[in-house]
């Protein structure tokens, strides 16, 4: 599996100026270095170890406790993320190299610069919570994941889906091409890589194994009819 899921240097370069200009143009500039230091899995010890600062130094910028970090400060913050995960084997890019050929069109994955309250989202794309309903205003979302589930179950191999979750599975699944939504739930069980929450798009009905699955798990369910290009307007775009 890992000979198939390498990271390519143009993939590694467009993520690290993605990174970079989140943080410069984000209103909350050390949670978004909070963020991305958690979604490479690395700790504020180890990271300042590298950088040759104090744990405190990292923990003020997260903080906000210190001025706005400059252009140098986060291009060395990125840097280090970049370069201890390539110590670890490059696992986090390797996972969130989505550019793979002919499978850009199967899914879209995008990540937010802070993160969403599952509620919100389901607010801005208008989708209606069908189960696990109290649970939805204590998760919170790091991205979202558009699917069209009928191709991902036919043309993905399965290396491929841990890739759907991007820098984390703490993000909203949104399948389109769904008829009843049991296949989703199934493999998502089987899998056993589970997105905090699933929105199905244009569905009438969701199937009830489907249902009974979303309880067993305890991953909400919603629905909505808005159309798939306009839920990645309004959250990925």
């Amino acid at each position: 599996m890992d000979s198939e899921l390498v990271s390519s240097p143009q993939f590694t370069n467009e993520l690290a100026l993605k990174i970079a200009g989140e943080i410069t143009l984000s209103q909350n500039p050390g949670a978004s270095l909070k963020k991305w230091r958690e979604i490479f899995s690395i700790q504020q010890t180890e990271l300042a170890e590298y950088l040759k600062v104090t744990p405190s130094t990292i923990s003020d910028y997260e903080g906000n406790r210190r001025a706005s970090p400059g252009i140098q400060v986060i291009k060395r913050f990125v840097n280090a993320l970049v370069e201890l995960d390539k110590q670890k084997g490059s696992w986090i890019m390797k996972k969130m190299d989505t550019n793979n050929a002919g499978k850009k069109d199967i899914y879209t994955v995008g990540e937010f610069s802070e993160p969403l309250s599952a509620k919100e989202f389901c607010k801005r794309i208008e989708a209606r919570v069908l189960t696990n309903d109290s649970r939805v205003a204590n998760i919170k979302l790091n991205g979202c994941t558009v699917v069209d589930a009928m191709r991902a179950i036919l043309e993905l191999p399965s290396e491929e889906f841990m890739k759907l979750y991007g820098s984390s599975t703490e993000r909203a699944a949104v399948f389109t091409n769904v008829s009843l939504g049991r296949g989703p739930m199934i493999a998502i069980r089987v899998l056993g890589l589970k997105p905090a929450l699933v929105v199905f798009q244009n569905i009438a009905d969701v199937d009830k194994l489907a249902l009974k699955i979303s309880e067993i798990e305890r991953i909400p369910i919603a629905v909505t009819a808005l159309p798939i290009e306009e839920i990645k307007r309004r959250v990925i775009s």
